[in-house]
């Protein structure tokens, strides 16, 4: 009883910690996007500013749209969102949701964020966002290929070490790392999954160069074009959370490492170990997955999108899995 008095008190907690580090991430993400291409840029606490100023906006509905669904739309993005952080290992402490739900479970969920956008858009009855939307499904069904064959590899890696382990549970990843489940041509395989991974990551956060669904030159924002106010600063957000979701599920499958142990930490000094420790390895991530990608490529049309997932990531990502089958008999 009190320990679930206790989850439920602690979900409007993690919740609200989510969007503050999916903003703090963004605005560091925004900043340094900016000094890579020799700009001045934004300050980190932008985007809390602009949210700030969108919630204070008026929330425009267009005339000919379906309302209801045009105006839950953001709100179900951003709920589903957050309800994936309570099955994630957060700062070095399990899954608020442990035991409820996995690895199949968060990939399942990772949908519901872009069939809310592709609704929104639908629902608008505008040209521009209906374009959007379509996008954002087809860019959808490119990346779950191989984000599944990711999934697939690493709960194969972690189920060979028997005794009924939930292969797919992140506690189970961080008990048994899986760079240390396989030999040197397994561990090329989990690297070429590792890199797959970060490919997906500005894909899921739709940033560059995967942002076609929203492309500011070509669809005037896209999916999200007709929206204003407090449902686009909800939408804004759910773009931070997910990239702060998807930085931790890479973190959780191939680096769940703590650091307190190996600084000899205990109590209080060790779980702050090792939530900065966690702080700065979801930093890395965002910075290889997103950063990089935003500063370097331009936007790729969606048919250079769809190509670039089915063929070359789930290329790769079956390449990986293939190596670390092999690596497993050799």
């Amino acid at each position: 009883m009190h320990e679930t008095v206790l989850t439920i008190a602690l979900v409007p907690v993690l919740a609200a910690l989510s969007i503050v580090l999916g903003l703090f991430y963004e605005g560091i993400v925004r900043n340094l996007k900016a000094k890579m291409q020799s700009r001045l840029g934004p300050p980190v606490v932008q985007p809390f500013r602009d949210v700030r100023k969108l919630l204070k906006k008026e929330d425009v509905v267009p005339k000919n749209s379906v309302a209801w669904l045009f105006k839950a739309a953001p709100v179900l993005a951003l709920i589903t969102t957050l309800t994936i952080v309570l099955f994630l290992p957060i700062g070095g402490f399990d899954p608020l949701l442990s035991g409820s739900g996995d690895l199949v479970v968060v990939v399942y969920l990772l949908i519901f964020p872009s069939l809310a956008l592709t609704l929104g858009g639908f629902s608008s009855s505008s040209t521009y966002p209906t374009v959007g939307g379509q996008r954002e499904m087809v860019k959808m069904m490119s990346y779950e290929l191989p984000l599944a064959v990711i999934a697939v590899s690493v709960a194969w890696l972690v189920s060979g070490v028997g005794g009924g382990i939930a292969a797919f549970s992140f506690e189970a990843m961080s008990e048994n790392v899986v760079w240390s489940l396989t030999g040197s041509l397994g561990s090329l395989g989990l690297f070429i999954l590792f890199i797959v991974a970060l490919t997906v990551l500005p894909g899921k956060s739709a940033s560059l160069p995967f942002d076609a669904s929203k492309a500011k030159t070509e669809l005037a924002e896209g999916a999200v074009s007709e929206y204003s106010g407090r449902s686009y600063a909800l939408l804004y957000i759910t773009d931070c959370v997910k990239m702060l979701v998807f930085a931790t599920i890479v973190v959780g499958i191939f680096i769940p490492y703590g650091i307190s142990g190996f600084l000899g930490l205990s109590s209080v000094f060790a779980t702050v170990a090792d939530f900065a420790f966690y702080l700065i390895k979801v930093f890395l991530v965002i910075f290889l997955g997103s950063v990089f990608a935003r500063a370097a490529f331009s936007r790729l049309r969606i048919t250079q999108i769809v190509k670039f997932y089915w063929v070359y990531s789930t290329g790769l990502s079956l390449l990986g899995l293939g190596l670390i089958v092999l690596g497993s008999y050799i």
